[in-house]
């Protein structure tokens, strides 16, 4: 099956309500990076010095050489800027995204997250790239992550997040089955479920944007009131939308610096004088969603057989099981498995085809109100539909109408007259009659294909979500 792994479509167009406790409109949610003492340098075994996210603009790695100024600004995360962040966030709940190597080595660091009660998620074994990493490598590092980890801060990490990821790596952490959560992921402001074999894992995702690494690339910020105004932009807009949750995220050498600190006790200002707003660590956050939004798993289209398929959406299209035989063949994925994805599916091969096959399926809707109906022989679909309008209980002199009416079209335009019913009540469709009878028949026809393609979707959406 030619299938398409990425999830477009999410959440959909209308989230699901977060039930926030308290019923805050937003969930704030403050990330500080300690990475100070596992990135790339050549003490730690690693064959270059680190050149990601400094105040060294156009770092490059040094192989085989200690690069004293990136290492110096490191330091300072760990010898200024942690504090600095810790005596601004200690009365807030903070998840501390914490390199287990750089925990390590940060033992005042830890006991100080400890004791203002912040939670402590892996950021994994090592600051350093996975991309490249043999999956048997990845395996081993993670697990090494969570065990030294658990060694450091006294207890296994309920949270994880690479950030310098494979394409693995959400993957083979699922696999694990220690996580609650995990954050390589920046595609939603809600949580997720993600599917990985039989585990149901969530995803609480991250961000990039509102996040102090912009100070570090070329694409960011000139200074702190930059910063500021886009946290606060961002903010505003999250929390009069409400259900919504907006993650910050700070690094020790980075958010640590005064002029940026500054930028950051402003903007906290700002989000504590709203109502409605509930800070809260990533664990809680997973915790309340998993409470709140359990998994549920449903038959998805995509990754049916091909006659699971045909057997299941085959009659979308009135007894046209064709056009979902083709359409099973094209590339489906995660999108396809709403009624607004699935029926774009369809309607492509519905389209697509030509002229005879759909005036085919034109010909194999029954008559509105007409002998079939009379007989009990229409599917159960249309049964229902017509049955939506009043179709099913007509007068006598109703029915004597539809059924000249019925005749005088399908003597000029050469098939049955189509409409979605469940979009118009009886009067509505029989004065619908009238008007398109008087149509020329091309014009008629593409209404009618127009009206299919509405029938149908009118039926996928009793059938999926």
């Amino acid at each position: 099956m030619d299938r398409y792994p990425r999830d477009m479509h999410g959440h959909g167009p209308v989230p699901p309500d977060p039930k926030w406790p308290g019923g805050a409109r937003i969930a704030v949610q403050i990330v500080l990076n300690y990475e100070e003492g596992g990135e790339n340098n050549v003490l730690h075994g690693d064959p270059a010095s680190e050149a990601f996210l400094s105040e060294i603009t156009g770092a490059q790695p040094w192989p085989g050489m200690r690069h004293a100024n990136m290492e110096s600004l490191y330091e300072y995360g760990a010898r200024a800027g942690f504090w600095r962040l810790h005596r601004m966030l200690s009365d807030l709940p903070v998840t501390v995204y914490g390199v287990a190597s750089a925990l390590a080595r940060g033992p005042a660091q830890v006991e100080a997250m400890r004791e203002a009660g912040w939670e402590i998620a892996s950021h994994g074994l090592k600051w350093i790239e996975h991309k490249d990493m043999p999956e048997a490598e990845e395996r081993a590092a993670i697990a090494e992550a969570i065990r030294l980890h658990a060694e450091v801060t006294g207890a296994p990490p309920r949270g994880f997040y690479c950030g310098r990821s494979s394409l693995n790596t959400l993957r083979l952490a699922a696999e694990t089955g220690r996580f609650a959560y995990l954050a390589d992921s920046y595609a939603d402001e809600l949580p997720y479920w993600l599917e990985v074999g039989a585990r149901d894992q969530l995803v609480v995702p991250y961000t990039l944007d509102a996040n102090d690494m912009r100070f570090a690339i070329q694409a960011g910020h000139p200074d702190g009131a930059s910063w500021e105004t886009y946290l606060r932009d961002s903010f505003d807009c999250l929390w009069r939308e409400g259900g919504r949750m907006m993650s910050v995220g700070l690094h020790c050498r980075l958010a640590g610096r005064p002029g940026r600190a500054e930028a950051l006790r402003r903007f906290l200002d700002h989000v504590r004088g709203h109502e409605g707003v509930w800070f809260a660590t990533r664990a809680a956050i997973a915790d309340h969603w998993a409470a709140t939004h359990p998994p549920v798993r449903r038959a998805r289209p995509s990754a049916m057989d091909r006659a699971d398929f045909v057997a299941r959406f085959g009659g979308v299209f009135e007894h046209s099981p064709w056009i979902a035989e083709r359409a099973h063949a094209l590339e489906l994925g995660p999108a396809h498995d709403s009624a607004a994805g699935l029926h774009n599916a369809l309607a492509r091969v519905f389209r697509t085809a030509g002229r005879d096959e759909r005036l085919g399926v034109l010909t194999a809707h029954p008559d509105l109100a007409g002998k079939l109906a009379a007989a009990g022989r229409l599917t159960a679909e249309s049964s229902a539909e017509q049955a939506s309008a009043g179709l099913d209980h007509l007068t006598d002199a109703e029915r004597a109408a539809f059924e000249r009416l019925n005749a005088d079209y399908v003597a000029r335009h050469g098939f049955p007259f189509i409409i979605a019913v469940r979009d118009h009540d009886k009067a509505g469709i029989m004065a619908a009659m009238e008007r398109r009878l008087a149509q020329d028949t091309e014009t008629e026809f593409a209404e009618a294909c127009r009206q299919v393609e509405r029938i149908a979707r009118l039926r996928l959406a009793e059938m999926l979500p």
